[in-house]
């Protein structure tokens, strides 16, 4: 039986780890960003397939920067224009090794965001990871390849000022971070 009662240590990168919607303008430094992408390089996948690909803009090119802000959803631009660096997720759809449809890929590239997080989180940067942008969209201004698809467009940077986001969003970020208990998702031997 698992033990939901008392509190349960788990690595303080997991524990510390935070998706803010507050950024501050410094620039990550190409090192560390470096650093996520190696972290990301380490992930597990099925079969080793490594199904994960990245797209990223630092605002050092605005171009590309913009591109990438211009597939995210409205109420996500609002703030995430703010962050130094944006990165499109992206899973390869097949197999490499035969034929047929990779249905971890989405996983395998989750799994890979992980590691960037926590590699984050080790860095003194932050992530914020959303799925409120439109695919078709990156595929056109990214130009994506068939037979890969946008998984999420993750926000990279120092953590900046709550007070300086929108009241609904500022409520939002200073409130206590909360977690499901373990008894509501974890079930022994059978579905609860």
């Amino acid at each position: 039986m698992i033990d939901t009662e008392n509190k349960i240590e788990v690595n303080e990168l997991i524990q510390n780890r935070w998706s803010p919607r507050a950024f501050s303008s410094k620039p990550v430094e190409v090192e560390k960003l470096e650093a996520l992408f190696e972290a990301a390089r380490w992930a597990p996948s099925a079969m080793n397939e490594q199904p994960w690909r990245f797209v990223y803009a630092t605002k050092d090119n605005p171009e590309a920067y913009n591109n990438l802000l211009s597939t995210l959803a409205e109420a996500n631009q609002v703030w995430a224009k703010e962050a130094p660096v944006l990165i499109l997720s992206v899973a390869k759809s097949n197999y490499s090794s035969f034929e047929g449809r990779n249905t971890h890929a989405w996983h395998d590239a989750g799994m890979a965001t992980a590691n960037m997080a926590f590699q984050a989180t080790a860095l003194g940067l932050h992530l914020h990871i959303m799925g409120g942008f439109s695919a078709d969209k990156a595929r056109e201004v990214l130009q994506i390849p068939e037979g890969y698809e946008p998984v999420s467009i993750i926000a990279v940077g120092y953590l900046g000022d709550a007070t300086q986001l929108p009241e609904p969003l500022k409520i939002r970020e200073t409130a206590p971070r909360n977690r499901k208990p373990l008894q509501e998702f974890v079930f022994n031997g059978t579905w609860n």
